[in-house]
């Protein structure tokens, strides 16, 4: 079983319900320190960590005087709008002064559904973390619809984990777990500590019920379970409102944890394979080389472009005598590749008349 203290790299979902006193709308700023004691904890011992934290428009509708209850959309783009920032700065006042850099991303859902978002975010969260920052990522509320939003913060936490490659989710919640029924009406349902695979009964186990300020219930944190796990990425539900919520889960609280098969690297690779390609790309021998010792592809290295792709695509992964050695996702459309081809990466910008990424196919987006 996953337990906290072996994790290379964290995604943890904070609730709204957490972080906003329920009664006077303010930030819980006590907790939110605890909660930073133990961020520090984990990156001091070399485990990466982001924070997916709902929380926006609580904070906003307190300072715009609005009422507790389902708002109108383009009230709560208004309240987000203003709770944002406040979001932000109470992250950054927390972290600051154990040494830590905070970065603020904010994601809609066409983030994930594009490939070419999803890249560019993989990205941009990749040379976050190489810098030690530590990324509070958020639904865009000011600008999400009802079309492109995920709805909850517990699915984008689970979206965020797979886009970063987590071994592990923590979902901090106002439950303690995963139970057979509602425990506060059924006085019979037992929490389950493990669950290995999600069955259909476990999912007709599954409710709505959610807290006032908060979007999420139980379905929907079986959702995220479900997109976590086939990821390689193992996920635990506890309850997070105790002071030093990381370190009660690490030191044996009450949780769920749902288990994952596959680690993180081999279910990304496996579903990279499992794409159909929209072209081909042909290296040389030096390239062919390089790629089986881990390396990425760059455009050096390659000899031949064929097919419309665009950035973010499936292409295959060609050797001089036509054999395939895997397929990866191109970090350039199908006619900007054959620009670049056989050029060394110092010369994109000149060729392409703007700045682009060194590889072609990065080593993570990969399967040979």
């Amino acid at each position: 079983m996953a337990t906290l203290s072996t994790a290379k790299r964290v995604v943890v979902k904070i609730g709204s319900a957490l972080l906003v006193d329920r009664v006077s709308g303010d930030l819980r700023g006590d907790w939110l320190l605890s909660l930073a004691e133990d961020v520090t904890a984990l990156k001091q011992r070399g485990t990466d960590v982001i924070l997916v934290s709902s929380g926006s428009i609580a904070l906003g509708r307190g300072v715009l005087g609005l009422p507790r209850t389902e708002l109108p959309l383009e009230q709560s783009q208004a309240a987000a709008a203003v709770g944002q920032i406040r979001l932000a700065r109470a992250y950054e006042e927390a972290l600051a002064p154990h040494g830590i850099t905070t970065a603020q991303v904010l994601v809609t859902l066409e983030d994930s559904t594009s490939r070419r978002r999803y890249l560019n975010s993989r990205a941009t969260m990749e040379t976050l973390l190489g810098f030690g920052v530590v990324p509070i990522v958020n639904e865009n509320d000011t600008i999400a619809t009802d079309e492109i939003r995920y709805g909850d913060n517990d699915r984008l936490a689970a979206q965020v984990a797979v886009t970063v490659g987590a071994d592990q989710l923590i979902l901090l919640s106002d439950v303690d777990g995963f139970y057979s029924a509602n425990p506060a009406e059924d006085p019979n349902a037992h929490r389950y500590d493990v669950i290995d695979e999600i069955t259909g009964e476990i999912e007709a186990m599954a409710g709505d019920a959610g807290s006032g300020l908060s979007k999420g219930g139980m379905k929907t944190k079986l959702m995220a379970a479900q997109t976590a796990t086939a990821a390689g990425c193992a996920m635990a539900i506890t309850e997070g409102s105790r002071m030093n919520p990381l370190r009660g889960l690490e030191q044996g609280a009450t949780a769920t944890w749902f288990t994952a098969q596959l680690d993180p690297h081999a279910a990304r690779k496996g579903w990279i394979a499992a794409m159909k390609p929209r072209g081909e790309i042909t290296v040389d021998t030096g390239a062919a080389r390089a790629l089986g010792t881990g390396k990425s592809l760059l455009p050096a290295g390659v000899s031949r472009v064929d097919g419309t792709f665009g950035r973010g695509d499936p292409v295959a992964i060609l050797d001089e005598t036509g054999h395939k050695l895997g397929q990866g996702l191109s970090r350039y459309t199908a006619l900007e590749a054959k620009k670049i081809r056989g050029h060394h990466s110092t010369e994109i910008e000149p060729i392409l008349g703007y700045p682009g990424r060194a590889a072609l196919i990065h080593r993570d987006d990969m399967a040979l």
